[in-house]
């Protein structure tokens, strides 16, 4: 059979819709008053019910290298569980509903307390669907579970490390560890030359974390930027203001923020950066 596991996000959103609308129609259904409810409901959450299988088809499938990340294993198990008894809960509730329509056609006398049981059944599953969900995010959001890895990408797994470093190195930053932050961020930079964003994040967490302008400005002047990439040549040129301030040439970042103000004159923070420098006024 197919692999599936890169179709898992996609499924699972659809079920939750599904699942969710056809209950909500089921329960509308026994107020008696809006008759198309009743078959909008069924075929709702039997879609739902078979979109649930196969949500748990390509779970099994995403769930390996998933689970393989250290410590991943036991979120990977509670979604995987309450996914499946999301879907047991759903066939159930899917068969009740199909008798109860089947009753109501025929103007069956069980036809109402099918529809009761359907949606009483029904508020169940959706209990079962919400922690699935719950413990879905927190596989996703708190174990990065499949982030990076669902397209088999390379540069995507590239994306996700960058996005490693950046929040522990922020996290450590934030707790006083400066050295420990930067050396993460330095790594990361050296790892990918070609991420000009992450280059000169290093270079702002050099200059201020590290407290060593000389050498932000030589990785600056080796750092080549795209003449259309218009916001990372101001960032480019604002940190080289700030690496010549702290190297004590004023006059040279003011030089500097004098030339970027010329060529973007409605830039904020060039404005900012020269009424700190005492080089001007911000404006409005």
């Amino acid at each position: 059979m197919p692999d599936i596991a890169s179709y898992h996000p996609q499924i699972v959103h659809f079920v939750i819709a599904l699942l969710v609308t056809g209950v909500v129609l089921r329960l509308v259904a026994l107020s008696g008053r809006l008759a198309f409810t009743g078959p909008a409901a069924t075929t709702l959450l039997v879609v739902g019910t078979l979109a649930s299988l196969a949500a748990v088809r390509s779970g099994d499938d995403a769930h390996g290298p998933v689970e393989r990340v250290p410590g991943a294993r036991a979120a990977v198990v509670d979604h995987e569980t309450w996914g499946i008894r999301t879907r047991n809960v759903f066939v159930i509730v899917a068969l009740v509903d199909l008798a109860a329509l089947a009753f109501a056609w025929r103007q069956h006398r069980f036809a109402r307390p099918a529809g009761i049981a359907a949606a009483a059944t029904g508020v169940i599953g959706l209990v079962f669907l919400y922690q699935a969900a719950s413990h879905g995010s927190e596989l996703v959001y708190g174990y990065a579970g499949g982030v990076g890895i669902r397209s088999g990408r390379p540069e995507d797994i590239e994306r996700l490390l960058v996005a490693g470093v950046y929040h522990q190195a922020s996290l450590d930053r934030e707790a006083g560890k400066g050295v420990e932050s930067w050396q993460l961020v330095d790594v990361a930079a050296r790892r990918f030359p070609q991420n000009v964003e992450l280059q000169l994040m290093e270079i702002e967490w050099r200059i201020a974390v590290r407290n060593d302008p000389g050498s932000a400005l030589q990785r600056l002047e080796a750092l080549s930027i795209s003449p259309g990439e218009t916001r990372l040549r101001i960032r480019a040129g604002l940190l080289r203001a700030q690496a010549l301030a702290a190297a004590g040439n004023v006059d040279g970042a003011r030089a500097v923020l004098e030339t970027l103000r010329s060529e973007f004159p409605a830039n904020r923070q060039i404005q900012q950066q020269l009424s700190e420098l005492g080089g001007g006024v911000a404006r409005d």
